[in-house]
């Protein structure tokens, strides 16, 4: 049987889950705010549709889809509001997508947590968001809990995202600089291939749903900083980093705020296959030799 998508974000992840679905021969719909982007995603056989989720009128004709996929990311160079991207976007895509829509499926952030004081935390815990992004994901998450499509609904609460050409500091290990960069604190992560697999998994139509779903995206492995960057550097052959602290008010000690330890055991439970990157030392192996 034929399934269609529509893609909104074609980013470092949404795009990945856009070609796997057109490898499966799907149709793959895509929106982009980018002449440019949408020439490109006709030469990889997708059906671009140039539009701006805070611009409802560009919106007005979206395809009738089997998934609808939001994967928005924020362009911190743009003149817009991460709440406008994030939360008005939603409350514009929701307006617009049609009635026969099969599934929305949610790409939100763990940011929507607040200090665990280096606890573990799941989709149980309550939520406190304390930067922008999170508060914004949050209200999104809500927009969609409230809508028609409530029942058709899955959210998925992504760890840290890395994987090829999204390492860190990758320049600073290699040469031996300082990191600007807490050394405490967790990190809770994902490679990019396997948020690309659950979020696939997920979006397909034969896959029942059981109301609005909700999941914790990550490896289950959180990672003190410091050890984290310290592996990168031994497969990286360079030598131990050193850190530096970051400003108090700067973005970096914003994120390092936040120290949790996020369970991912719902979402292992639910999954018929395993993470092909199970902890950051495969990840991060994969990386260096590539």
């Amino acid at each position: 049987m034929s399934r269609s998508a529509l893609v909104v974000g074609c980013g470092y992840l949404g795009a990945r889950v856009a070609e796997r679905w057109h490898s499966q021969g799907w149709q793959v719909h895509a929106v982009t705010r980018s002449e440019k982007h949408a020439d490109e995603f006709r030469s990889r056989g997708w059906v671009p549709t140039v539009a701006d989720v805070t611009d409802p009128e560009t919106l007005a004709s979206l395809p009738e889809v089997d998934t609808l996929l939001v994967a928005v990311g924020y362009d911190r160079s743009g003149e817009q509001s991460i709440d406008e991207v994030y939360a008005i976007g939603m409350k514009n895509l929701l307006a617009a997508a049609p009635n026969a829509t099969g599934r929305i499926l949610y790409i939100s952030t763990t940011g929507v947590y607040g200090d665990a004081a280096g606890d573990w935390i799941d989709e149980s815990t309550p939520t406190a968001p304390q930067r922008a992004g999170g508060r914004a994901s949050l209200a999104a998450e809500q927009l969609l809990r409230e809508s028609r499509f409530a029942e058709r609904s899955v959210v998925l609460r992504l760890a840290g995202i890395y994987g090829p050409e999204r390492l860190p500091y990758l320049k600073q290990l290699a040469s031996g600089e300082a990191i600007e960069a807490p050394q405490s604190g967790y990190l809770n992560l994902i490679h990019v291939a396997d948020a690309a697999s659950v979020a696939e998994w997920f979006g397909d139509p034969s896959r029942p749903l059981s109301g609005p779903e909700l999941y914790c995206v990550c490896d289950g492995h959180p990672v003190v900083r410091r050890d984290y960057y310290g592996e990168a550097a031994r497969l990286l052959n360079a030598p131990e980093p050193t850190f530096i602290a970051p400003a108090a008010d700067s973005p970096r000690a914003a994120r390092a705020s936040s120290n949790r330890r996020v369970s991912n055991k719902k979402l292992v439970d639910t999954l018929p296959f395993g993470l092909s990157y199970p902890s950051y030392r495969e990840g991060l192996q994969a990386i260096v030799r590539s």
